[in-house]
């Protein structure tokens, strides 16, 4: 295991009654807050008036900035950027799932920078403070809610990407499961094989001796594959949200990667589906894992694969390699069984699409953002796509 340094700075309030505390928690940022949240269910779900008179009685005024929409864009980022300014928001407070919490969490940077906010998620632009934020979460699947990563599309550009900063880090996360029970079955799903992703993500990895980082991750892949049909099936039950909720902050709250290499996969080749299309992002990643692990498997990485099976879906044959197989298989039949497609022309993908995708995700990225488990170049990537066409 490699040396690391672990921190985690985002205090979490978990259950029924954390909104109670949330003007405690922003008081000591000051009074002026600026909401991000999406299109409009809060309100129907009265968390919005919730909010609003919570803080109202504390003295706190709060500024709206809503519509976010899944896969997020950069022109409501813009937009929050100069309610920032001409406002003087003291804190940000996003109230959704990661694509809000992944707006804020730019907007919180950009407003301490005259350089357009896209330049930050490039990287030609570094700004060295942020507004301070926090988020009241109502969608298990990015953990953005405890972690620096942030993931946003220019539709101008035809591009999405991930950036992060420890300066977006939220202070606090309120976590009621409760939150959750309005979400749809379709997005339960997606939810559940998004949090799956990152784990996996961070799970595939060879000759690290991260025993425990793996086996962590392994109760995470379970509690998911436990849970998700559960909450489903059942949208109110209290236990399966709580615990996919949990599963969904310490997927990619930095514990799992801790001591190893890892460098993501998956995501990239997924980035370019929601850009083109914009497809679910979980959708996408459940639809391209078992695809990228059956090209992935080799001499070298059919023990980790079969560690995969034995440890999560029980599976173990005579051969490691068809032990692999195996659980490739569980996994893909997994997601579809709650409902996910298994193939991408199910979400409006052509044939075309693909080799453009994979030149983009060659060309949007860096070569270390497409090296992980086995390292892909172009080619090897639009295998993987065709695989899963």
């Amino acid at each position: 295991m490699k040396d690391f340094t672990f921190e985690i700075s985002t205090k979490i309030l978990f259950g029924k009654d954390t909104l109670e505390n949330l003007g405690k928690e922003i008081l000591p940022y000051g009074k002026n807050v600026l909401l991000v949240y999406g299109q409009g269910s809060i309100k129907k779900t009265g968390l919005y008036d919730k909010i609003v008179n919570n803080l109202k009685n504390i003295g706190i005024k709060t500024f709206d900035l809503d519509g976010i929409v899944p896969n997020p864009r950069i022109d409501k980022v813009r937009e929050g950027v100069v309610l920032a300014k001409e406002n003087q928001i003291d804190f940000i407070l996003a109230v959704g799932g990661g694509s809000v919490i992944d707006s804020a969490k730019l907007i919180a940077l950009g407003a301490y920078s005259e350089a357009d906010p896209w330049d930050i998620v490039i990287g030609k632009e570094e700004p060295n403070k942020a507004i301070q934020l926090g988020a009241v979460l109502t969608l298990s699947a990015t953990g953005s809610e405890m972690d620096t990563a942030s993931v946003i599309s220019n539709e101008e550009t035809g591009q999405k990407l991930g950036w992060g900063s420890e300066l977006v880090r939220p202070r606090f996360a309120i976590l009621n499961p409760e939150l959750t029970y309005t979400v749809d079955a379709y997005h339960t799903a997606a939810g559940t094989a998004d949090i799956m992703s990152h784990t996996m993500e961070n799970y595939f990895s060879l000759n690290d001796g991260a025993f425990f980082q793996d086996r962590t991750a392994e109760g995470i892949l379970k509690t998911c594959i436990k849970y998700g049909p559960i909450a489903i099936k059942d949208s109110n039950n209290y236990e399966a949200r709580a615990n996919l909720m949990w599963a969904g902050s310490w997927a990619i709250n930095g514990l799992l990667d801790t001591g190893k290499d890892t460098a993501w996969s998956v995501h990239p080749m997924e980035h370019e589906l929601s850009a083109l299309r914009d497809i679910t992002h979980g959708v996408g990643l459940a639809i391209l894992t078992p695809y990228w692990l059956e090209y992935c498997l080799n001499d070298q990485t059919e023990e980790k694969i079969a560690d995969f099976a034995t440890n999560v879906f029980g599976i173990k044959e005579s051969s490691k390699r068809e032990t692999a197989l195996k659980g490739i298989d569980a996994l893909r039949k997994f997601f579809t069984s709650m409902g996910i497609s298994e193939r991408l022309r199910e979400e409006g993908f052509t044939e075309e699409d693909l080799p453009l995708m994979a030149k983009n995700c060659v060309n949007n990225r860096s070569k270390a953002e497409i090296t992980g488990f086995v390292h892909l170049e172009e080619n090897d990537i639009l295998e993987i796509y065709k695989k899963a066409f």
